[in-house]
């Protein structure tokens, strides 16, 4: 058994990843979803920072990442820390999900974050497997954010292409990719995985936010990666 690292979605809050932390947790030492600063405007090289920072020390651990930390799960597998044994990669990318309006990235700090409706944010998060649960966490997580915050992550995944660290990565890789993801388009995982020297795309039913959704079978292919990297020590 290992530890499982997580890293968070836009909201950089660990307030929607119980179901699966309680679906894994068979399967691994310890689990531990890294939070980030509800109140303080960092970019993507300083969250990396903070994440390293973070990171269990002494003993072996695989990183995930979910969405917009994506990026900041590469960038470390690229330059990998003692003790990182495996990365997953859950509905995320390398470089920026909507290339059309990344020069639109500077006007988002004019956006109203909080005031998008949630239905419309449930359909396209959430899609058919919203309930009145998940719609209350994710109005809550966001709510647990400052808005300026919100905006700042929105424009740097807008503007993000860390695709310059895939060459660099050698670790073996899981990517999670959601069947029903009305966020991220599909090119998205093929492009990321076909970079990736040692890498491999699990199907599972669900929208963007597939580890809230499909904690069960995000779990089970979780947790099957990681036994094939013990089996292959």
């Amino acid at each position: 058994m290992t530890t499982l690292v997580v890293l968070p979605g836009l909201d950089g809050t660990a307030t929607m990843h119980a179901a699966f932390v309680a679906a894994a947790r068979p399967w691994f030492d310890a689990i531990s979803v890294i939070a980030y600063p509800p109140n303080r405007v960092l970019g993507y090289a300083e969250l990396e920072t903070l994440v390293r920072a973070s990171l269990p020390e002494g003993r072996p651990f695989v990183l995930l990442g979910e969405s917009f930390s994506g990026p900041i799960a590469l960038l470390i597998a690229a330059d990998p820390p003692a003790g990182l044994a495996g990365l997953v990669l859950s509905t995320t990318f390398a470089r920026s999900p909507v290339p059309l309006l990344s020069p639109l990235a500077s006007l988002l700090r004019f956006a109203p974050v909080r005031p998008i409706p949630m239905p419309l944010l449930s359909w396209l998060l959430l899609g058919r497997w919203a309930t009145a649960q998940l719609t209350t966490e994710l109005q809550a997580a966001l709510n647990n954010v400052d808005r300026d915050v919100l905006r700042a992550r929105a424009a740097a995944a807008l503007r993000v292409n860390v695709s310059s660290a895939l060459g660099r990565i050698s670790l073996p890789t899981l990517y999670l990719r959601a069947t029903r993801d009305r966020l991220l388009a599909r090119k998205a995982s093929t492009e990321l995985s076909s970079a990736l020297s040692n890498s491999h795309v699990v199907d599972i039913e669900g929208p963007h936010l597939l580890l809230q959704t499909n904690p069960e079978a995000c779990a089970r292919a979780t947790a099957s990666f990681v036994e094939k990297l013990l089996q292959s020590k």
